[in-house]
């Protein structure tokens, strides 16, 4: 269909850990777009459900299911086998990203995700406090690692869509906003730099702001989870607590909103005593315009927040809200109904909706900046399944949204081998969205005078701030 870019040469050997719906999509990604040894690759999944498209390529498999007890074992052999330095591309469930990280930099190989995954157990886990189960804490256990031993070999930490693709739109919301509002500085060059751009602009916190209308051919029958990726995924981030950074400006919390414990880490979040997808926030995007959104927990919501922070610990001078606000299609929408009505319990029959049983839509997936002077501007992705099916395939929008940010990160990573373990906040946002804008679709900013308070039917009693519309009272839908 075109030529496409070859963005650098992966030496070693290339071992992709977990083959669903992103394993799927990002292996012709990396098909395209690097130099390597097909013959070095090798794929690792427990089930061999897509085994077929490697079958056909000539790409090794090895049906395995990755553990605690094995991991060292089954990775290092394959990680180092022959010369050049190899890369581990981990896009699985159920397995620890830091241990998996910490292996891949004590060999030297480079490494990737899109999540901060734990070992199985941890996500439903009642002996467990609510604190614990948080991204928050999540998180600290790689930026621990990180302090911990800084510098070395790169691994890219949660560079997916959201988190990862959203933290690069981020940025360049802000240079648009800068522009709009005649700020004359250059662009910022440090994490400091950033946080006070931020600050000076007004910007009093950032949603990532989601609507996912892909519609099915048929509808969902009972007992099924439908959804547009990872239904695991969901389920396990969706019985988290709901969990957001807390910006400096907010004058009220919850009832039932809770502050990590001292000496934690960067305190820039809280959570609720309330699963995310199971807690609802007012939110806008350009297409259906304002619309509820779930408040899910992600990695994005508190490295934002701590990335864009003046100051330190729970009272800094300066620090954005920031959270999810996640419509997903309305098949996932009506699976959260149908599960969260039987006690939480889940359907027997988890499934992806693939691009063959899509009609239409699209995955709009932005950053809402709001509480400046022009009021929010939304910035980001608005890729029709239509698009992705011309483009890329064994994907659906939202799929090619995340599958694309892989390469992004596996590209940034190989120019700079040396960088210790980085989050997309950290990583050179216009490089990164320079490789992904191909399969990202139009991507466009919109200014909007839409606030948490537009619209209400006036019917009932609230309990509003209207002195300050984008406090978290009036987003939070109670």
């Amino acid at each position: 269909m075109k030529d496409w870019p070859r963005h650098g040469t992966i030496t070693g050997p290339i071992v992709m850990i977990g083959f669903g719906s992103i394993g799927r999509g990002t292996l012709p990604l990396i098909e395209r777009h690097f130099n390597y040894d097909k013959s070095r690759m090798v794929v690792i999944d427990p089930s061999d459900a897509d085994r077929r498209l490697l079958d056909e390529r000539g790409i090794k498999y090895e049906q395995i299911a990755i553990t605690k007890e094995n991991y060292r074992d089954v990775l290092t052999p394959l990680l180092t086998a022959g010369e050049g330095q190899g890369f581990c591309v981990n896009l699985s469930v159920d397995t620890s990203s830091l241990d998996i990280m910490r292996l891949c930099r004590e060999l030297g190989v480079l490494y990737i995700d899109t999540v901060v995954e734990p070992w199985p157990g941890f996500y439903f886990d009642k002996s467990a406090s609510n604190a614990t189960r948080t991204n928050y804490h999540l998180r600290e256990t790689v930026r621990s690692e990180k302090r911990a031993n800084p510098g070395g070999t790169t691994a890219v930490s949660c560079c997916g869509a959201n988190p990862g693709m959203v933290s690069w739109f981020v940025k360049q919301a802000l240079v648009d906003l800068a522009e709009e509002l005649g700020h004359k500085d250059p662009m910022p060059t440090t994490r400091e730099g950033w946080a006070k751009l931020m600050q000076t602009l007004g910007v009093k916190g950032v949603h990532i702001a989601e609507r996912d209308t892909q519609r099915a051919k048929s509808p969902k029958p009972m007992d099924a989870f439908w959804n547009t990726w990872s239904v695991e995924g969901f389920l396990s981030e969706g019985m988290q607590p709901a969990e957001l950074g807390w910006g400096t400006h907010e004058k009220w919390m919850p009832d039932n909103m809770e502050v990590q414990p001292e000496g934690s880490g960067c305190r820039a979040a809280r959570y609720m005593l309330q699963p995310g997808a199971n807690t609802r926030v007012r939110t806008w995007c350009p297409t259906p315009g304002a619309q509820y959104g779930f408040l899910v927990t992600h990695n994005e919501s508190v490295s934002i927040a701590d990335y864009y922070t003046v100051g330190e610990g729970l009272d800094p001078e300066f620090r954005p809200t920031c959270h999810y606000a996640y419509h997903p299609a309305n098949d996932a929408v009506l699976s959260l109904h149908e599960m969260f009505g039987q006690a939480g319990q889940m359907q027997s029959v988890h499934h992806v909706l693939d691009e063959h049983e899509l009609v239409d839509g699209i995955d709009e997936l932005g950053v809402l900046l709001y509480g400046h002077a022009k009021n929010a501007y939304w910035y980001g992705s608005q890729l029709s399944v239509e698009e992705t099916r011309r483009i890329a395939p064994y994907q659906n929008a939202t799929g090619l949204q995340v599958t694309s940010a892989v390469l992004a990160g596996m590209v940034w990573a190989l120019e700079n081998p040396e960088s210790g373990i980085v989050e997309a906040d950290e990583m050179d946002h216009a490089r990164c969205l320079e490789v992904q804008m191909p399969y990202l679709g139009p991507v466009k900013g919109y200014f909007t005078d839409w606030t948490p308070l537009h619209d209400r039917p006036g019917l009932f009693p609230e309990d509003l701030d209207e002195s300050d519309p984008w406090q978290f009272r009036n987003v939070l839908v109670r």
